[in-house]
């Protein structure tokens, strides 16, 4: 059997190594996956007190007087995405104020006023503070809407109770919406 010299031994030993080496150090393969996903606009919504409300007492007089209740915590979400700049307007409306039997208050003599409005995002929120509630009136409207937005308030119900109103309870039904 051949010997192998020591400088060809050191030579061969050196490029198996050497290829070994090589070997181990080569680019790990991979593979790129683009991934995407869609968020789509949400909806414009509103929520109110449901139930019934207390809206307070008044004893009756000739002169009649008014009653101040809160009606409790109004609340409009917009996740729509709307474009900048749009908007969106809160309305109530309101029913006669009816007692078992007799004369009504009428819807005429019902006032609301929202108070502070608690905001999240941007727009620019305004209290309408409609005095008479027979038809849908505006009661808070956002402009200048920049992306999702939302606005709560807690509205003070005024009720102009004429004199010589019959004792009794009156009920009304209060109906938000918004667009």
């Amino acid at each position: 059997m051949p010997r192998l010299r020591s400088a060809s031994l050191h030579r061969a030993l050196t490029v198996a190594i050497a290829g070994l080496f090589a070997l181990s150090m080569t680019a790990p393969a991979f593979a790129v996956t683009t991934a995407t996903i869609t968020v789509t606009g949400g909806v414009l919504e509103i929520s109110a007190p449901t139930g019934s409300v207390d809206l307070g007492t008044i004893v009756n007089t000739v002169e009649g007087g008014t009653i101040n209740g809160s009606l409790g915590e109004v609340h409009v979400s917009d996740a729509r995405s709307a474009a900048a700049g749009s908007g969106w307007v809160a309305s109530v409306i309101s029913s006669a104020f009816t007692p078992a039997a007799g004369p009504t208050v009428a819807a005429s003599a019902v006032g609301y006023t929202a108070g502070v409005i608690t905001k999240v995002g941007t727009a620019t929120y305004t209290a309408n503070d409609p005095a008479d509630l027979t038809a849908a009136s505006p009661a808070v409207t956002a402009t200048g809407i920049t992306g999702d937005n939302s606005a709560t308030w807690n509205p003070t119900i005024n009720i102009l109770v004429p004199g010589g109103t019959a004792a009794g309870e009156y009920t009304a039904t209060i109906t938000h919406s918004v667009l």
